[in-house]
């Protein structure tokens, strides 16, 4: 490439790809950055078509609030994509028999979660935002990425990009890697993991996908008044087998277009067996035959295979101004969608390294620094919870109690954490940090173990419904808002207290590993010296968290849980009820054409509709 032919321009921050992470990730930038100049690439036009469709199309709650409530999407999420009730997960009662839902065990959603979530149609939701960025003053560029000269410290990052007919070079002084598998940062700086030995064993590929106009009453008739309030079909509902699992995601409800993937261990089923079409359909119709013949009472869209799913990164953040996002960063197994979660994470905390280095602010390296450790070490542990799949996906008894202990740490921990914006807190994270102050890790390796053990024992421990009252004492419900930020709307930053949720998830965890050991293990598992001390641990780190939450509501005293309530509430101090209507006949009058029609010039002169940035609305309210 002959440089001097280049034209050049220069940005704040440019971007690799516009898919999901991409746009997500400048729309924040232009939300949270007044001015920041924005350049996005991508090879593909901005019309996307129906062959940019790919994994991921299920949001869970923090992903959900990333995209509704951080970039202020919830109108055009109700009104372009499917809602989403939940996870449903199935394991057929005898494997020979899988052709109605009937033949299946059940862990039903039974209500709307506190918090709602989505499903994402991929292409309509990339076309639709990246417009909405070029509004916001982004520029897209359709092209490819050639080179990334990467330079240290904070100096200038070169990206060259290929167009139809020229070559350009953007420079930037940050330059973020949301290509996905394309890993165009991953592969110059030698930044990714791959293989079994770098991600906790896991050693899975997938094969899936879509459908349009299926008849879903071959799933289920969507009449079922005493188990659930809550749609069956629209979820993320689970097939479970010996050692893989097949989802089935509704993407539209104008088309009623769906996706259907196996995620399958290549211990238990080897690439060659379902790596085409064809093998995947005879898969389906011997394993789930219920999923095979809602295939095929749809329209085909497309088919694709990925023999190896699982990767992660070195590193997140970099010392040297580059970045990685979403599936550049790591991907492991969609079983919990946690790829958009970790993409979340990944997204508020650069945005905030970026705004502290652009505005020249002392503490913005070591923010750098601290964000990247606990980015990594989210993606540890969203990689522990798919380790030791194989053994556990096909027996219901053994994964309905896996995933109730799963889910305890999910609502009771990583939700609040995200909504009070603690992971973006420098002296929390470095807390947390502290010896028994978390017991995740731990608990969950020591179990899954255990888990393994009684699966090859083919022990039956009794089934756990995950969103039932009755399963712990005390009515727990892992759902429980302990701290009430919800109902209060504590969503300022560090205003949700997340260490009374930390103290009760510890002690109930605590509570579920006894009754987890008795109905295992007995009176001997109960008491073994090393199970004894994860209970221990449990309950110090509880205590710990109790103390904490001690002193955070000391010195929260007197602060409002939410200041613009509080500000409504003082202003409402000077409201008087005024009994009267303004006139309004004469303005009727005033506009009655002598043809007897109607005209409005105010509207016409008032653009009614427009609604204002939303970076000026939220300088507002940090104001």
């Amino acid at each position: 490439m002959n440089n001097t032919q280049c034209q050049t321009y220069d940005y704040d921050v440019v971007i690799m790809g516009a898919g999901l992470a991409g746009v997500c990730q400048a729309r924040h930038l232009l939300l949270n950055v007044p001015n920041i100049k924005i350049a996005l690439i991508d090879p593909r036009p901005e019309e996307r078509t129906e062959k940019d469709l790919k994994v991921g199309e299920s949001a869970v709650e923090i992903s959900t609030l990333m995209i509704c409530k951080e970039l202020g999407l919830y109108d055009y999420m109700v009104e372009h994509h499917p809602p989403k009730f939940g996870l449903n997960f199935h394991w057929p009662k005898h494997p020979e028999s899988t052709e109605n839902i009937n033949d299946y065990h059940h862990l039903w959603a039974i209500r709307q979660p506190p918090l709602a979530s989505v499903l994402i149609h991929r292409p309509k939701f990339e076309r639709d935002v990246l417009r909405m960025n070029q509004q916001m003053g982004a520029v897209f560029y359709q092209g490819r990425v050639v080179d990334v000269d990467l330079t240290s410290g904070d100096g200038l990052n070169v990206v060259k990009v290929k167009l139809d007919r020229e070559y350009i070079e953007l420079k930037a002084k940050h330059v973020i890697d949301a290509a996905g598998r394309k890993f165009i940062i991953g592969r110059k700086t030698d930044n990714v993991l791959f293989g079994p030995e770098n991600v906790r064993g896991v050693n899975n590929g997938s094969a899936w996908m879509r459908v349009k106009n299926v008849d879903r009453t071959i799933f289920h008739s969507g009449y079922d008044p005493l188990v659930s309030t809550c749609s069956h079909y629209y979820a993320t509902n689970h097939w479970m087998g010996h050692g893989h699992w097949v989802w089935m995601i509704p993407t539209d409800t104008q088309n009623m277009e769906l996706s259907i993937g196996l995620v399958h261990h290549h211990d238990y089923i080897q690439a060659q067996t379902v790596n085409t079409k064809e093998k995947f359909y005879a898969f389906l119709e011997a394993n789930h035959n219920i999923m095979y013949r809602l295939l095929k009472s749809g329209e085909e869209i497309d088919f694709h295979y990925w023999p190896k799913l699982a990767h992660k990164s070195k590193t997140i953040l970099s010392k040297d101004n580059w970045y990685v996002i979403g599936d550049a960063a790591a991907i492991f197994d969609p079983f919990y969608s946690m790829g958009m979660t970790m993409m979340s994470f990944e997204i508020d905390t650069i945005t905030e390294v970026i705004r502290a280095k652009l505005a020249g602010e002392p503490d913005a390296e070591k923010k750098r620094a601290v964000y990247n450790g606990f980015n990594l070490g989210m993606i540890d542990r969203n990689n522990l919870l798919v380790s030791h799949h194989p053994k556990h996906l096909g027996n219901a008894s053994i994964m309905s109690h896996r995933m109730f202990i799963e889910n305890m740490w999910w609502f009771g921990m990583m939700i609040p954490l995200y909504v009070g914006k603690w992971h973006l807190d420098l002296k929390f994270l470095a807390k947390i940090k502290q010896p028994g102050r978390v017991y995740i890790t731990e608990i969950l390796t020591a179990v899954y173990q255990q888990l393994t053990e009684l699966a090859e024992k083919n022990a039956n421990i009794g089934f756990m419904y995950t969103h039932r009252a009755d399963e712990l004492p005390f009515n727990y419900i892992m759902s429980r808002d302990f701290d009430e930020y919800i109902h209060l709307t504590k969503y300022e930053p560090q205003r949700t207290n997340v260490f009374v949720s930390m103290q009760y998830t510890h002690f109930f965890v605590a509570i579920w590993y006894l009754k987890f050991l008795w109905k295992g293990f007995g009176l001997k598992g109960l008491l073994a010296p090393q199970n004894l001390k994860h209970i221990f641990a449990l309950l110090k780190a509880s205590a710990l968290a109790g103390w904490d939450n001690w002193i955070f509501k000391w010195k929260t005293k007197g602060v409002p849980d939410n200041s613009i309530t509080a500000k409504a509430r003082e202003d409402f101090k000077s409201y008087q009820h005024q009994p009267d209507l303004q006139p309004w006949i004469s303005l009727a009058n005033e506009k009655t054409l002598p043809n007897g029609t109607h005209e409005f010039p105010s509207l016409k002169d008032k653009n009614t509709l427009k609604v204002p940035e939303l970076v000026t609305l939220t300088e507002e309210i940090k104001s």
